[in-house]
């Protein structure tokens, strides 16, 4: 498999790529025997690293956050923690963290290689029997220091302050820098400096002379690494981001580093130039993916916060492509804070309580929104965190936007009106499959759409599931027929070739657009022009009671097709006579009719390729019902009626 991997991997790059990855080999190897501990990144000076604003922000946003903080920090002090859809085992709270624990895989109990490992020795892509290394980095992103710090800060509690010390010496004492998993991957030691940042600027001047030294020698060691092994090329995705914004936040907290000034330039002009690269001018991530976006959008969003605070603010083009960002996620949110799984989600915070989080883009969205100074920006609410002090986020909600808009660089068109009494919202998907070559966090979705029932889910994205233990349900999630689109001759419109990475891939288009009471989309995808030799075009029209969608095949083909319904999992289902009828728990509902022909079934759970199939959060899949029609799509096209209940 690894074999695989890397001859899959090198299809998609490009000659320089490939003499930049030689060079990063060499490096890598080079540094394998360095066994550098600690004092070799120590400061003579002590003062605390921190960045500007933070602290004040949060003491002013302290009547909103307390009592949220609170809880989550006596999670943390009593041993509990959870993310990605699983719980760690507890620990005992006067052994909160023991050196095991920065390896311990919690699905399996397996643990990962330690500081006995250089870090570059560890093949975590091709690692099944461990776990999934996403968990590991999850605890080890140390992001429930920021918590601890909140509530030392803001209820003056003494105990969180001591377990965030015994944290951070924990983890130094057991990842000494440049062995373990802690340092392999360039966004994991971003956003671990970031935690260690945020809970320096919040109560550093109450730590301990010990833990301080670990600190900032903890930082000094992580500077040095991310700007080492930068993310290029086929890579430089939001790891790139993330990572500049790591050096960015580092270099203006600790000014006196040796070229601190160098790397803030540096830092600086990466986040300027991904920001318009990476958010585009409508307001979509470029990784299709609206949380990817609010995650991207974060590490943006913060370093600007914090840049103004110093007195060195990031450039206005930046600020910009946030409010696009923002306005992107009122128009595609739901009442609820909710937004369509589409593409990716491996749920990545910057700043965060520790809490589940459903309305994270809309977070984001309204952080920009206070950090802006927009007035009303449409955005729905959402419940409260911590990024909602730091950023000044405001407490209103505006009334969401309604018509037809289209996002025509991100390649999405939103409809919202009232349609047989119902406030409907339908997100048409006509876009890229992804970002850079390998457009690692795309899905097979293109014409797919979701559509929702008075702030309802019903025709919903199957969202995401599983990253690198995934397996055959990861090219499932990510595949055709799990989504609201055609799937020809049981063909992916793109071709997976690995977890992260795509060969072919399906160009999409909106081919016509009509506005008003009768509104209209037309989008077509070439995705299976070199595999059958035909396009697939999709128009999706307004009816007084609710939509016709129209599928064809030009040319016309005489291949095994599938139409895919898929449904929130709240949504009851059965069959009737040439299509189906829905209802959600929440009220609304509707009836699906195919005209023409087909095999029409229905399934809840069941197996993978004919079942149906929601990831609600990442590591977690319920079984929801899904309709699929089967036959061959008539010369005229396959017309489905979907009217509301």
């Amino acid at each position: 498999m690894s074999f695989l991997w890397y001859v899959r991997r090198l299809r998609s790059m490009q000659p320089l790529e490939i003499a930049a990855r030689v060079e990063e080999k060499l490096k890598k190897e080079l540094a394998r025997n360095r066994l550098e501990g600690w004092a070799r990144y120590a400061t003579a000076d002590q003062t605390p690293p921190v960045l500007q604003g933070l602290k004040a922000a949060v003491l002013a946003g302290a009547p909103r956050i307390a009592s949220l903080v609170a809880h989550e920090a006596g999670q943390v002090r009593a041993g509990h923690y959870s993310a990605l859809g699983v719980a760690w085992p507890s620990r005992d709270p006067g052994d909160l963290f023991p050196a095991s624990l920065w390896r311990l895989d919690p699905v399996t109990s397996g643990l990962w290689p330690g500081s006995d490992q250089y870090c570059f020795s560890i093949p975590y892509r091709h690692e099944r029997t461990l776990g999934d290394i996403k968990y590991v980095w999850e605890m080890n992103r140390l992001q429930f220091l920021q918590v601890l710090a909140a509530d030392a800060l803001v209820n003056d509690d003494a105990t969180s302050l001591r377990t965030l010390e015994a944290a951070i010496e924990s983890w130094c004492a057991a990842n000494p820098p440049f062995r373990g998993l802690g340092w392999n991957s360039g966004i994991e030691l971003a956003l671990r400096a970031i935690s260690l940042l945020t809970a320096s600027s919040l109560c550093g001047d109450r730590m301990s002379t010990a833990t301080m030294t670990r600190l900032k020698a903890a930082l000094s060691a992580h500077l040095f690494w991310i700007d080492r092994y930068p993310s290029r090329y086929s890579s430089a995705n939001n790891h790139l981001v993330a990572e500049a914004a790591g050096q960015f936040l580092i270099a203006l907290a600790m000014p006196d580093l040796p070229n601190a000034a160098a790397h803030e330039r540096k830092a600086r002009r990466i986040l300027e130039a991904e920001a318009r690269k990476q958010i585009l001018a409508d307001g979509v991530g470029a990784e299709q993916s609206p949380t990817y976006g609010g995650f991207t959008a974060e590490f943006l969003l913060l370093c600007a916060t914090v840049g103004r605070a110093a007195g060195r603010p990031l450039s206005d083009g930046l600020g910009e492509r946030l409010a696009a960002y923002a306005r992107h996620v009122a128009w595609i949110a739901e009442a609820d804070g909710r937004t369509p799984a589409i593409g990716d989600d491996d749920e990545g915070r910057v700043l965060t309580s520790g809490a589940a989080e459903r309305s994270y883009s809309v977070s984001v969205a309204r952080g920009v929104q206070g950090f802006l100074g927009l007035a009303d920006s449409g955005l729905p609410a959402a419940p409260p965190e911590l990024r909602d002090a730091i950023f000044a986020t405001p407490e209103g909600t505006g009334a969401s936007p309604q018509g037809l808009t289209t996002f025509s660089e991100g390649g999405y068109s939103v409809v919202r009106e009232n349609r047989s009494g119902r406030a409907m919202a339908l997100v048409m998907d006509h876009g890229p499959l992804g970002y850079l070559s390998i457009a690692a966090h795309g899905h097979a979705d293109a014409l797919a759409f979701t559509l929702s029932l008075d702030g309802a889910p019903i025709l919903v994205d199957p969202g995401t599931y599983l990253y690198h233990s995934g397996g055959a349900w990861r090219d499932w999630f990510r595949g055709t027929t799990s989504h609201n689109t055609l799937c020809l001759a049981q063909t992916d419109q793109s071709t997976i070739s690995g977890a992260f990475n795509w060969s072919q891939k399906a160009a999409a288009k909106l081919e016509a657009s009509r506005d008003g009471a009768d509104w209209s989309l037309t989008a077509s995808h070439d995705g299976y022009v070199a595999s059958h030799g035909a396009t697939h075009r999709r128009t999706i029209t307004a009816r007084p009671d609710g939509l016709e969608i129209r599928d064809e095949l030009v040319p016309a083909l005489p291949l095994p097709a599938v139409v895919t319904f898929q449904f929130a999992a709240e949504v009851t289902a059965s069959l009737t006579e040439g299509g189906a009828e829905a209802q959600s728990a929440a009220g609304p509902g509707l009836a699906v009719a195919f005209e023409a022909p087909g095999d029409v079934t229905l399934a809840c759970g069941g197996e993978m390729a004919q079942g149906g199939w929601i990831s609600p959060s990442f590591g977690v899949k319920v079984e929801a019902p899904v309709v699929r029609w089967r036959g061959v799509v008539p010369e005229t096209g396959l017309v489905t009626i979907i009217k509301v209940r």
